[in-house]
């Protein structure tokens, strides 16, 4: 899968330059500690699509911290097709997940005729959540997350991701002879990208999803930091902003997702969420308040208590102090997590 023409013509320019190189899951050989030393891992193999997905859907929680929604979902006559996995994000926000044991670009090309789908019938997305998860669940329509799972990408299938404006997780997986099975993130696509100078030819089933995205973000139904930083007067906005710097200074790989009510902090889960309004800069914190108290006097356990964002340990900051006081629990999230 490619990289320069080896031919002899000097002059012959690769029509591909520019564009990201093919991805491949990590050929750096494993290895176990024991007190003898190191030995290597063998790689294993999936032995169907069904087991890697069964595999994936039993721990959806622990791995993307999404709840199951139903699975091989139909699309119905007229789509005829089957999704993997819908599932629901900890934010309310719908999933669609496909899986591959070898590389494919159908991966996604049906993954983007799906998320075409999914906003088209919103209906019957929330009467499965509703039936599984049951009636008081609630779908934030703002963002549709879309993974894609596979062993190897190849170059063009990136581009053609990066060229979309829609929500497009790409991840990649290896599995290894000791129960061991390795997953990375190589690609997300959650802002709209300018379009490319040259001529591309049109995919219509991405050119759809593009107008879905493009249609929702019309619909005033994606937010930005600004919405959330705009309730707080000049002081606790910067107070807001130093604690929104530092969280993303943690890891380049935190992405600050901005909902209705506040600012979700991630990687593959949410870390922190942030709220604020005109007296206060709430940080809502993925770690246990059983076992973790928190600074005396600014927190609290909010797991029985109605809140926006996810994460059951409170911390209220008033000043810059208050946030010198926050940030080493702010930092055992991260941890806590898998940072």
């Amino acid at each position: 899968m490619g990289g320069r023409d080896s031919g002899s013509a000097p002059e012959r320019v690769d029509a591909t330059e520019g564009m990201p190189p093919a991805y491949n899951s990590p050929t750096m050989p494993l290895f176990a500690l024991s007190k003898f030393g190191l030995t290597k891992v063998s790689q294993g193999k999936f032995t169907s699509e069904k087991e890697l997905h069964h595999l994936i859907e039993r721990s959806l929680e622990v791995v993307f911290n999404c709840q199951v929604v139903a699975t091989e979902f139909s699309t119905g006559a007229q789509h005829a097709g089957r999704i993997d996995t819908l599932a629901l994000s900890e934010d309310g926000n719908p999933v669609i997940i496909e899986y591959k044991v070898v590389e494919s670009s159908d991966l996604i090309n049906q993954s983007l005729f799906y998320l075409s789908w999914i906003h088209d019938h919103r209906g019957d997305f929330e009467m499965a959540a509703h039936k599984r998860l049951g009636p008081k669940v609630q779908v934030d329509w703002s963002a549709v997350r879309v993974i894609c799972m596979a062993p190897n990408y190849r170059k063009y299938d990136l581009h053609a991701v990066k060229m979309m404006g829609a929500n497009i997780e790409l991840w990649t997986y290896r599995r290894f002879d000791n129960n061991t099975l390795f997953i990375e993130e190589v690609l997300k696509r959650t802002e709209d990208v300018p379009p490319a100078k040259e001529k591309v030819a049109k995919n219509p089933v991405m050119v759809a999803a593009g107008k879905k995205a493009a249609h929702t973000k019309s619909l005033g139904l994606q937010y930005s930091a600004e919405d959330i930083f705009g309730k707080a007067g000049p002081k606790l906005r910067e107070v807001a902003l130093a604690a929104h710097d530092f969280v993303r200074g943690l890891d380049e790989a935190i992405e600050a997702v901005p909902k209705k009510q506040y600012i979700a902090y991630k990687t593959t889960e949410n870390i922190v969420c942030i709220d604020v309004n005109a007296t206060r800069v709430a940080l809502f914190l993925k770690l246990n308040p059983k076992k973790v108290k928190g600074p005396p006097g600014l927190s609290r356990d909010v797991s029985k208590i109605g809140h926006y964002g996810t994460g059951d340990l409170e911390i209220v900051v008033k000043s810059l102090e208050d946030l010198e006081l926050a940030k080493p629990f702010i930092q055992q999230a991260y941890q806590a997590v898998g940072g």
